[in-house]
């Protein structure tokens, strides 16, 4: 890599000039008319505004009084008509820094903090949805009291545990919480379990990159395939599900990547397999279908409970090996247009849809009690190229020079950051009453 490269740089973490206006007085005299007009805006907001034109503000003082004000039936998210899925990132400074990362103990390569990141201009963008509907800053009182005594899972792939941290991080930022279980190689952190004594509650990870039972690959990096049983739940999760009263279901990257499949100890097909095997070529689509299908059946329950698909979280590697220092590199959000989603992407988010819908109308008229969502983030993680770890995946990458080659995380989320939207629209999606 030529000596041009430059790593990210540690001053341009602010929203280029040309989108901020010019101040002609001097900064004395901004900072008194600025203050003027927030504290007018406060008290307008406070006594003037119904709740219904209230939005999430730029201040943690504004999160606040809007998380206060909203009661749950008044929530947009309560309202079919308040979609999520769709919007644009709006520059609102302070906005995602809301815990520290290595106190709730989050895998080391996604606290780009510690790991010296010097930018921290990806903490200040919140997802603003499309029509004019508010998404709430994150409250965890209010999550708490929505799973108030019940167990909640997310199960599948490394994005789902980054979520998963992320929830545990927001509400341990606010409540007191206690390490249940964790695995015994904790560099792993492929299985673990948090609770939340003052409201009954429990959060869990199950490392399962298909959602059902594999083995190979997933389980030990040495061996060359993954063996993937469509019609059996993960081993982990499949004998707690019984105990699971919420689980966030996220599985496409390690599909994508390839497996062999069965249907019982027969092997029906195959995706990305060495040629010699000579398997029948089944694509990724139809096993994801599959293996979600497998999931919410044994989720199904005479009791209420709910199971939320996540939809697709693209990576931004951007054409570049992920070896490169410069994979990605991108300081800002995507804007609206900028760039399109991907084919691929739209098909993955179309699969949850359809599954989600099919397992309504296996459901409908049986007596069945299990609420199924989807938590459609594609559009919003395809929009933040800026939030990944990239090279500060590991601590100081550039303390002793830029290397030609390192790996660059540019899948995953840096904690906090945009992961924690989608706890966001979780929490609204688990407000809204059942219908």
């Amino acid at each position: 890599m030529g000596a041009s490269y430059q790593p990210l740089d540690p001053h341009n973490h602010h929203k280029p000039s040309s989108k901020n206006p010019p101040c002609f007085v001097s900064k004395p005299v901004c900072a008194l008319l600025a203050c003027g007009f927030v504290s007018l805006a406060l008290l307008h907001l406070l006594c003037c505004s119904p709740a219904g034109a209230q939005r999430p503000a730029f201040s943690p003082l504004l999160q606040y009084i809007n998380n206060t004000y909203y009661s749950v039936s008044s929530v947009p998210g309560g309202d079919e008509g308040c979609n999520y899925s769709e919007g644009r990132w709006v520059w609102s400074p302070g906005y995602a820094r809301r815990y520290n990362a290595t106190e709730c103990n989050v895998k080391e390569s996604h606290d780009c903090l510690r790991n010296g990141r010097p930018d921290t201009g990806y903490l200040d963008w919140r997802w603003q949805p499309a029509g004019g509907c508010p998404l709430p800053a994150f409250d965890a009182g209010a999550f708490l009291s929505a799973v108030r005594g019940k167990h909640v899972a997310f199960i599948g792939d490394s994005m789902a545990r980054n979520q998963a941290q992320s929830l545990v991080c927001l509400l341990g930022a606010a409540f007191p919480s206690r390490l249940v279980y964790r695995d015994a190689d904790q560099r792993k952190h492929n299985f673990w379990r948090y609770a939340f004594p003052a409201h009954g509650v429990t959060v869990s990870f199950y490392w399962n990159p298909f959602i059902v039972k594999a083995m190979g690959k997933s389980e030990d990096e040495s061996v060359r395939e993954n063996h993937v049983h469509l019609d059996t739940p993960g081993d982990g999760w499949g004998a707690d599900a019984d105990t699971i009263d919420v689980a966030v279901l996220g599985a496409s990257h390690w599909l994508l990547n390839g497996a062999i499949y069965y249907n019982g100890s027969e092997v029906i097909g195959a995706h990305n397999a060495p040629a010699e095997l000579n398997y029948t070529g089944v694509g990724y689509a139809w096993p994801l279908k599959m293996a979600y299908r497998t999931a919410v059946e044994r989720l199904s329950s005479s009791r209420p409970r709910t199971v939320v698909l996540a939809t697709f979280s693209p990576a931004h590697f951007e054409g570049r090996p992920s070896d490169s220092p410069t994979a990605c590199t991108k300081m800002e959000p995507y804007e609206e247009g900028e760039k399109e989603l991907d084919w691929i992407c739209r098909e993955l988010r179309d699969i949850v849809y359809d599954e989600a819908e099919a397992a309504r109308a296996r459901s409908a008229g049986g007596g069945a009690t299990t609420r199924v969502e989807v938590l459609d983030v594609t559009k919003l993680a395809a929009m933040r190229p800026d939030g990944h770890p990239s090279v500060y995946m590991h601590r100081d990458p550039f303390a002793h020079g830029v290397p030609e080659r390192m790996y660059s995380d540019c899948l995953h989320f840096c904690l906090p950051g945009p992961v924690d939207t989608f706890n966001e629209i979780l929490l609204q999606i688990l407000r809204r009453k059942r219908r």
